[in-house]
């Protein structure tokens, strides 16, 4: 069995985690430094309440109505929407920000070394399989289908939202990318159907929520309907050239319960990783950001 493996994205230039702490994290991204909730920074702050105060242009703040929505309060020198590139190993992304009720800004930043996974795997498969075909699902903005298409993959991109949708289209225009397949859908009928039509993807990449609603108000709970959407991917997935990643982001969701979930649908595959994603703030505080579990052919 693999060890539990920890996972840090290397450091890139317009993404930075400058402190965690107190249910909170001060993050920059690109000009621009932000204050959100994190749950899990359950610490005392490395930095003072001044320190934040004065460095942020955006804070977020819940609406004591809600346990997910807020508004931002700015500085005049915060801009909405932005603009972050991303450059590592061949890579060359763009993508939009925007600052959202959902206290989210559209990029993970924990996902940049998933990003360089996805773009080596299509290459290597490429070898092999010209134009790898590449399935991303909960595909939100698109920086796994951005990889994808830049390493020359087929990429078909599946999300419920429309705008959201729309927001990865213009992240590929803006990274000069083209012929990505925008599907709005839920993602369980819609490899259901592929499954049935006995369609085969070289990858699979999965970032499911833990609650969600499809299109046409279908319901995605992650504890009771994970295992079987694993099932059809299972199905969907060619078992020449692959490669296969899951991350997931839910309180109290080890990386084992991905583990017990993978090995009886997948077996003893090769060149597998699994274990935790994480930032490292300026104090070399490790602030966890969900499970993942890959592997490759």
């Amino acid at each position: 069995m693999t060890n539990i493996q920890l996972i840090t994205p290397k450091p890139w230039a317009e993404y930075e985690l400058i402190d965690s702490g107190n249910f909170q994290k001060l993050e920059r991204f690109g000009d621009f430094i932000l204050s959100r909730p994190e749950p899990q920074a359950i610490w005392d702050k490395s930095l003072s309440d001044q320190d934040w105060e004065r460095q942020a242009q955006a804070v977020f703040r819940r609406d004591r109505q809600s346990p997910e929505r807020g508004d931002w309060q700015t500085k005049p020198s915060m801009r909405d929407p932005w603009y972050v590139t991303f450059r590592q190993s061949g890579l060359n992304l763009k993508f939009k920000l925007a600052l959202t009720t959902f206290k989210h800004v559209g990029l993970f930043p924990e996902q940049a070394d998933n990003w360089v996974y996805i773009y080596e795997k299509v290459k290597a498969i490429s070898a092999n399989t010209p134009r790898p075909k590449v399935l991303n699902l909960f595909a939100y903005t698109g920086g796994a289908s951005l990889a994808a298409r830049q390493a020359g993959a087929d990429v078909t991109h599946v999300d419920a939202v429309k705008p959201v949708i729309s927001w990865a289209r213009e992240n590929m225009d803006h990274s000069e990318l083209d012929n990505i397949r925008w599907v709005v859908e839920d993602a369980v009928k819609y490899v259901r159907r592929e499954v049935r039509r006995g369609n085969k993807y070289n990858g699979i990449i999965l970032d499911p929520p833990a609650y969600g609603r499809g299109p046409d108000g279908e319901k995605w709970v992650l504890e009771e309907q994970l295992n079987d959407l694993l099932k059809s991917c299972a199905d969907l997935l060619d078992r020449d050239d692959f490669f296969f990643i899951i991350n997931l982001y839910s309180l109290g969701f080890s990386s084992l319960i991905l583990e017990n979930l993978m090995q009886p649908l997948f077996g003893d595959v090769p060149n597998l990783e699994w274990g935790e994603l994480a930032l490292a703030d300026q104090a070399q505080k490790r602030l966890p950001l969900g499970v993942f579990y890959r592997f490759s052919s």
